[in-house]
């Protein structure tokens, strides 16, 4: 059983990744001194010459021409994209309306902060490629919820902060950022395809390891900054399990949104199964570069993160043993 469990885990793509994420949330507890801004290792210069790099071999890794193949399933892709930006979203707003209370502002401020995210891109593409679905219109969708994010992202942020208790920068210069940090770093990677795509083809394990890396960087300076200033203090660990809890219900019923939907718009199966995934999905990846720049020196961001952590987490787990199951109930 415990073997079986291992190889789901593997099969979508999160091996050691959660462990290690708990393990930099303990080194940040143990050493909060070692990530914050004063310290000598200089790890927020390091974490965005890494996230730069990132976003180059993501474009670099792009076939441009089987992105042009899928632009043809155009109701898919508006299911998609408006689940991710607005659908999702407008769920949280309502929910909050109903949950929120003054003690749970900066969590609430998170899970907003989740759901106006991306969609994530290399796990959607791996269980919609198990599951039997379709892989070219995945990768479409991932990449372009990736580029959507850019703009839709800091202006949700931007129209929900203000009822909160954490200022986010200013929007022009947030996008100006996000731009210099994630949409040029792409679009060179993009152009340089056809010479150099056979690269991050090649080296695409080391890649995704080097991903994990910056990732965890980005994951222990956040916290440092929030056990330095205190900011967990009232957190019970009942209370983080409640929130774990609520990110997976949360998972399970934007996995059954996207199937009614999709059944509702006649899409065949293999597209359903591309709505399931890439509509129920967040990125970590671009949650941690975002919040960087949106929250630049906040040490409230380790609160902020975790409800992303937290669902990132529960949706590998939770939707590796789905795709498992739809890859069985293949006809």
């Amino acid at each position: 059983m415990m073997h079986k469990l291992i190889s789901l885990l593997g099969r979508a793509g999160i091996n050691g990744f959660f462990i290690l994420m708990v393990a930099m949330v303990g080194l940040a507890w143990l050493y909060p001194e070692a990530g914050s801004t004063s310290s000598p290792l200089h790890l927020r210069q390091v974490g965005n010459i890494g996230v730069t790099l990132i976003f180059f071999f993501y474009g670099l890794k792009l076939d441009p021409a089987k992105l042009r193949s899928s632009l043809g399933h155009w109701k898919m892709h508006i299911l998609i994209q408006a689940t991710t930006f607005l659908i999702f979203p407008l769920l949280i707003l309502f929910l909050r309306g109903i949950f929120y209370t003054a003690e749970s502002d900066l969590l609430w401020l998170g899970v907003f902060y989740l759901a106006v995210l991306p969609s994530t891109v290399s796990s959607s593409v791996v269980m919609v490629s198990i599951s039997g679905g379709n892989i070219s219109a995945a990768i479409f969708n991932a990449s372009v919820s990736s580029l959507l994010g850019i703009f839709l992202t800091p202006l949700w942020m931007n129209l929900f902060v203000s009822s909160s208790a954490l200022p986010i920068s200013d929007l022009s210069g947030v996008i100006v950022n996000l731009c210099l940090q994630v949409l040029l770093p792409v679009i060179a990677g993009l152009l340089l395809h056809r010479r150099m795509g056979f690269l991050a083809e090649r080296f695409k394990n080391q890649l995704r390891y080097f991903d994990q890396a910056i990732i965890l960087l980005i994951v222990f300076r956040a916290f440092c900054d929030s056990f330095l200033n205190r900011m967990f203090e009232g957190y019970s660990f009942a209370e983080v399990a409640i929130l774990a809890a609520f990110m997976l219900g949360l998972f399970f019923i934007m996995l059954l949104l996207m199937q009614l939907l999709a059944v509702w718009l006649g899409l065949s199966r293999e597209d359903r199964i591309t709505v399931i995934f890439c509509g129920s999905k967040k990125s970590l990846v671009q949650g941690a570069v975002m919040g960087q720049v949106l929250f630049p020196g906040a040490a409230a961001f380790g609160i902020v993160l975790l409800p992303l952590m937290l669902y990132h987490a529960l949706q590998l787990l939770a939707g590796s043993i789905l795709a498992q199951r739809l890859a069985r109930n293949v006809s």
